[in-house]
């Protein structure tokens, strides 16, 4: 007779979460052990002053910061079609809520939308020091260390689910002249509050979502100038007075940076918006996906089953840039779930099968250029698990959402936030709200209040 199953799930973030609320709901629940670093669930929406090291001398997970809204519509990406925002808070919230909000409603998903306790799967202040998949045992040999006394365990799983993010491990580029510059230099990562630019003249380095979402906030919260960088294509958006943008910078000295176009400017702040890495450290060599981010890594079946090692036994969850977001996670999640539990629709692929599928899906990848093909591959992607899963086919009410939410970034980088949709679970129109560059109050009342 088969031994029962043990899952190890490491991450307790709104990846990690998804599969335990859909293990839960499976007729044949394995034993589940959930190691989550911090104190308490949410992963990256765990918003936090420290930078660096946390209370443990361990590298600070999240990357969030005071004052940040959602970058793109709760509508969209972030909310869930069994537990609506409506049903959280009684009412309907704006589409663009505060990290305070989405971390509100993801703890009411996992605590009054979830069928049990799911905290008692879960092993806070527990950190995975390293898994080693056993060829002979065809198991994985978990160790992992309890952050409050310090004590280290050995335990054996059947599967390893990976939910840990890939927005953790920043990737920080270096330029001629960054040793003598004598103003601050930091990753996004760590920055935490845009109240401590006031005034202040900054450079930002990069071209992505989080350039311009740092840009903005700095700029909303009195940044005397801001200068965005970039490599190989600006961002060519609409952008407020006090914010321009240059070719890339190519060297420092102590008070100013040198750029591609030949320009100078005195600098008073770096911030360094390039990106992250892979980085799973706790995993066996052969068991980690490449380090650089990208739409779709190479070895994963459905988007999550590594094939590589580990006996098609080992998953990701959540390890590929997003626009759909929760979305993605819940229906990667309960396909994981379907397939661990031996609940698959369809007869089992071979493993010959699963990598011409996962080859497939990456000469597709190489081909996404833009935003839009983006979207058409990830709604590909959502579309090709949930045939399989049976998770609701209503994300696809989400693709002319995120395509207007493109236009509105087009019209004006600054306020497309102050926009609004209507749900594609309940059809209801969000409330108005205080337009973004005018709100300065992000606290979970006052945005209750529509205010």
């Amino acid at each position: 007779m088969e031994a029962k199953q043990k899952v190890c799930i490491i991450g307790a973030g709104p990846s990690g979460m998804s599969a335990l609320y859909h293990f839960v709901q499976q007729d044949n629940i394995p034993d589940i052990v959930c190691y989550e670093k911090q104190s308490t669930w949410g992963g990256q929406w765990n918003l936090t002053w420290r930078t660096g090291l946390d209370e443990y001398g361990e590298p600070s997970h999240s990357s969030m910061y005071k004052d940040l809204w959602t970058n793109a519509p709760k509508e969209a990406s972030i909310e869930y079609p069994d537990y609506t925002f409506e049903k959280h808070f009684g009412q309907p919230v704006s589409s663009y809520p505060p990290v305070s909000v989405v971390r509100n409603y993801l703890e009411g998903r996992w605590t009054k939308g979830a069928e049990s306790d799911l905290k008692r799967y879960i092993l806070f202040n527990t950190l995975v020091r390293f898994v080693r998949y056993q060829d002979d045992t065809d198991r994985f040999l978990v160790t992992s260390e309890n952050l409050k006394n310090g004590e280290t365990k050995d335990d054996v799983f059947t599967h390893v689910i990976v939910c840990n993010g890939i927005f953790n491990m920043p990737n920080m580029p270096y330029f001629p002249g960054l040793d003598e510059f004598s103003g601050r230099i930091l990753h996004s990562h760590d920055f935490k509050d845009a109240n401590e630019f006031k005034g202040q003249t900054i450079l930002v380095i990069g071209a992505s979502y989080s350039a311009e979402d740092v840009a903005i906030h700095c700029l909303k919260f009195g940044a005397k100038q801001i200068i965005i960088s970039w490599r190989t294509k600006a961002l060519g958006l609409k952008w407020p007075s006090g914010i321009e943008e240059r070719q890339l910078v190519v060297r420092f000295s102590k008070t100013q940076a040198y750029f591609k176009d030949g320009t100078k400017a005195d600098i008073d702040v770096v911030i360094c918006c390039t990106g992250y890495k892979n980085h799973f450290p706790f995993l066996e060599k052969r068991l980690r996906i490449d380090e650089k981010t990208c739409v779709y890594p190479a070895g994963l079946y459905k988007s999550s089953l590594f094939l590589k090692a580990g006996n098609n036994k080992l998953f990701y969850i959540g390890a590929q840039e997003q626009l759909y977001t929760f979305s993605l996670f819940e229906n990667i999640a309960l396909w994981v779930c379907r397939y661990i539990t031996k609940n698959p629709p369809g007869k089992p692929k071979s493993k010959s099968e699963m990598e011409a599928d996962a080859e497939q899906w990456q000469r597709r990848a190489s081909l996404v250029t833009s935003r839009h093909d983006f979207l058409d591959f990830q709604t590909a992607i959502m579309k090709d698990l949930a045939d399989q899963t049976g998770y609701t086919q209503d994300f696809l009410k989400a693709v002319p959402i995120i395509k207007k939410w493109f236009e509105h970034r087009e019209e004006g980088i600054a306020g497309y936030r102050d926009h609004r949709f209507h749900s594609i679970y309940t059809g209801k129109l969000a409330p108005k709200q205080t337009t973004f560059l005018k709100a300065f109050d992000d606290s979970l009342q006052t945005f209750l209040k529509n205010k």
